[in-house]
């Protein structure tokens, strides 16, 4: 059975949104100002290797599905990007061209235990605020990582927003990394929250 990892790049005031650039947000590649260092860069490499698969809400989707089969040099992170399973889940997209991409169109509580049971490894969300909020409200999500930035970026979208539920967090793992003080936390829902 496969678990569910969100995994997100996040500013220390909440803000998730482009932080690799590519879109019309003017702190856009908010994160390429810091070094994560070797320890990030592995860390985002086994991530994605011990994926089995990846799920994205449409916008993350169309993002990535744009820009990494034209990646070049990516090697083998841009291989495994390219060649894993992918599921979209959207209620407007019409067809997913990005080799082995499936469009989901149920809902999250029954799409997501069907793909979890397909797969042994982790299945990673990455970006996709709007589904990510949508699993935790649902209680679908595993593991939370976080890829905690320091910067207050002051306007963007917040990957939780206002409004939302409680959920209470169980820290798994804080470590630090690069020399700019990005920190990782991942976390696991309390089952009762």
């Amino acid at each position: 059975m496969g678990k569910l990892v969100v995994s997100e790049f996040v500013s220390l005031d909440g803000v998730f949104e482009a932080p690799g650039g590519g879109e019309d947000f003017e702190h856009a590649g908010w994160t390429f100002t810091f070094d994560r260092g070797d320890d990030g860069n592995r860390f985002k490499f086994d991530e994605l290797m011990a994926s089995d698969a990846q799920l994205l809400g449409r916008v993350t989707y169309e993002g990535f599905a744009k820009a990494w089969p034209t990646i070049a040099g990516a090697g083998e992170f841009g291989e495994k990007m390219n060649s894993m399973p992918k599921y979209v889940v959207s209620s407007t997209l019409q067809s997913a061209d990005w080799t082995n991409s499936t469009v989901l169109r149920g809902t999250l509580a029954d799409e997501i235990p069907v793909i979890k049971s397909s797969h042994p490894g982790d299945i990673l969300v990455a970006g996709s605020g709007q589904l990510v909020r949508g699993l935790l409200a649902e209680r679908l999500v595993d593991e939370l990582r976080l890829m905690v930035f320091p910067i207050l970026l002051g306007s963007g979208k917040r990957l939780l927003a206002d409004g939302m539920f409680t959920t209470r967090l169980r820290l798994l793992e804080s470590r630090q990394i690069g020399s700019d003080g990005i920190t990782i936390l991942s976390y696991a829902p309390e089952a009762n929250s």
